[in-house]
């Protein structure tokens, strides 16, 4: 069999409607990478509705030659397809390039639809390097109080991930006069200093404090 040949084998079982061949075809993009692939993997990542067929395609591209992936995924970011952006950050955070840290704009990281954000959070987190950890937990901390319980825990282990770095612009946080932002900034600093708790005992914790002590407390 050419390249060729398994690159549209792959192509076409990647189109199929059963879930499980799909799967199956990623399992082999991977085990099996070829750079004739590339195009093929990086178009599904934007359209592929099942989520562990979407893990498989990202782990895939990781297995090509990070010189070919980054400006094919690069690309993705300005898509105007969300689903095709989310992807793109989240494969160049499993790629783990520090070339692509510039990529990860404040837009993204404050983009208005939350499965983006987290997303974009996670690669910034990833991809940061050590010089840059201060100034991105100045840019993650506005969005504290953001979202759902899974947004928020999202955002607390993005800057947990930073280390000492990110520890004045959470306290700063604290001290905020809205006390959703305040709950969730000293949740995450209780993480921090008390890993054994879970993200919602730190939350219910920091209501605790805020309750009793003020929005500083």
């Amino acid at each position: 069999m050419t390249p060729e040949q398994y690159a549209a084998n792959i192509a076409r079982a990647l189109d199929v409607q059963d879930q499980s061949v799909r799967l199956q075809a990623a399992m082999a993009a991977g085990t099996h990478p070829h750079p004739d692939l590339l195009e093929t993997l990086v178009r599904r990542c934007g359209v592929e509705p099942d989520f562990f067929v979407r893990e498989t395609l990202a782990w895939a591209l990781t297995r090509l030659p990070a010189d070919d992936v980054l400006p094919r995924v690069q690309r993705e970011l300005a898509s105007k397809n969300i689903q095709a952006r989310t992807q793109a950050l989240h494969v160049l955070s499993k790629v783990g390039d520090e070339r692509a840290w510039p990529w990860i704009t404040p837009e993204f990281l404050h983009d208005a639809d939350d499965d983006l954000a987290r997303t974009a959070w996670r690669a910034a987190a990833a991809l940061a390097p050590q010089s840059q950890h201060g100034s991105l937990a100045d840019e993650l901390v506005e969005e504290f109080g953001r979202g759902d319980a899974g947004t928020q825990m999202a955002l607390s282990v993005a800057l947990l991930g930073l280390g000492d770095a990110a520890v004045p612009a959470v306290r700063s946080a604290i001290r905020s006069q809205d006390a959703a932002v305040t709950e969730h900034a000293r949740a995450t600093d209780l993480l921090r200093t008390r890993p054994e708790l879970a993200f919602d005992g730190a939350v219910e914790e920091a209501k605790r404090i805020v309750a009793l002590g003020g929005p500083g407390a």
